[in-house]
């Protein structure tokens, strides 16, 4: 009787088991996927190397050694200060990028607990968002403000956790703060699903723009007044789906599904349409089966594709008519419809590592950072304002 049961059960599992296989097959082939052939694809190969770069730079400033620079505006930049103490270990500020005059706007974390610092920072021209995370307890919070001609608000908590969740990306668009929160790949919510949130600046109100049953691929990305995000196709997981998000309503925009089990490192929308990075080289996708930045020549993604192949190192911009890309030394930009690159000129005694890029989005000032020390005497972090 109960080896009878236990067969029983036994062909119970295993119809549940072909009914789930059946329907992840079935849902796979309802699933709108893009598809690239390898002759739609040119790459640097192809491309003019122009003598000098379309773009001048329109401006250079020097912060402390050490500094790392986000630019989610053409007014200011996001700028998180190391200091010389042990206690806080960062300090924010945020850098003029006409002026090169920068106001630090947070001296320290606004939690009180021992263990609190600020780990990251984004702002554009109406506010600001940051985490402070506690690295002896592994907890997090997400703080946001009000910015007014570089002075920030009042301080508004707007979420927390600890180890069961990896500590948030975060960026800002329009009026909004917003942060992505996905479960640790070990621990108590390993099942949970992940989340694009949002809030107004100087609200505590908040507000879940998009879920994703499984982990997200990709921090989010600000266009300046959208988000792109990679989460799992709701179709079938085994999809990542790209997706644009409003800023202001959190209505998806637009939408592209790339091909099953290929996991994009970074996601962005540049110039109406969107772009990805493989940090990986896939033995099947055809024409994006190689490593690099990939970006349609035009918005249509059934014509021409460009894939920058070399290793990325963040996700791309657009300035100038330009797709602007981190090289593997230098920032580097493509003319998609001429096929010209050109490569932004380096300080002396730097050209083995060169800049990086700051800036996302459509712009037309272009932000970059270095970090220069010839001598002790004299490092720095030097900020490069680029225009077209």
């Amino acid at each position: 009787m109960l080896i009878g049961a236990l067969g029983i059960g036994a062909v119970v599992v295993a119809g549940a088991a072909a009914s789930a296989v059946s329907n992840e097959k079935k849902a796979d082939s309802e699933v709108d996927a893009l598809a690239v052939n390898k002759e739609s694809v040119f790459s640097i190969s192809d491309c003019t190397v122009l003598d000098s770069a379309p773009l001048s730079l329109a401006g250079e400033f020097k912060m402390p050694y050490g500094t790392l620079v986000w630019a989610n505006s053409e007014t200011y930049a996001a700028c998180l200060l190391p200091t010389e103490n042990s206690s806080p270990l960062t300090q924010v500020a945020v850098l003029s990028l006409s002026s090169g005059q920068y106001t630090v706007v947070l001296d320290g974390p606004h939690s009180s607990e021992r263990g609190f610092d600020i780990y990251d920072v984004r702002c554009n021209d109406q506010g600001i968002v940051w985490i402070e995370s506690n690295c002896y307890t592994g907890e997090w919070r997400v703080f946001q403000a009000t910015l007014s001609r570089g002075v920030a608000g009042d301080a508004k908590q707007v979420d927390s956790g600890n180890g069961d969740w990896d500590v948030p990306s975060i960026t800002v668009a329009k009026s909004r703060a917003f942060w992505q929160v996905m479960p640790s790949t070990s621990g108590n919510a390993t099942s949970e699903p992940s989340a694009l949130k949002s809030a107004a600046f100087g609200s505590s109100d908040v507000r879940v723009d998009w879920q994703s049953n499984g982990r997200m691929s990709t921090s989010p990305y600000s266009t300046g007044d959208a988000i792109c995000i990679s989460p799992r196709s709701q179709a079938s997981s085994s999809y990542s789906q790209l997706t644009l998000i409003d800023a202001e309503s959190g209505a998806m925009r637009e939408s592209l599904t790339l091909p099953a089990s290929m996991r994009p490192l970074e996601a962005a929308y540049v110039n109406g349409r969107f772009s990805f990075t493989f940090d990986s080289i896939y033995t099947y996708g055809e024409g994006l089966a190689s490593l690099g930045t990939y970006a349609p020549v035009s918005n249509d993604t059934g014509g021409q594709w460009f894939c920058f192949d070399r290793n990325p190192l963040c996700a791309p911009a657009w300035c100038g008519g330009n797709l602007v890309v981190k090289s593997t030394r230098t920032v580097a930009g493509v003319n998609l419809s001429t096929r010209e690159m050109f490569s932004l000129d380096c300080p002396d005694d730097c050209d083995n590592y060169g800049d990086f890029l700051a800036s996302q989005g459509d712009v037309n000032s272009l932000v970059t950072y270095l970090g220069m020390s010839t001598n002790e005497d004299d490092a720095y972090t030097l900020v490069r304002v680029w225009t077209a």
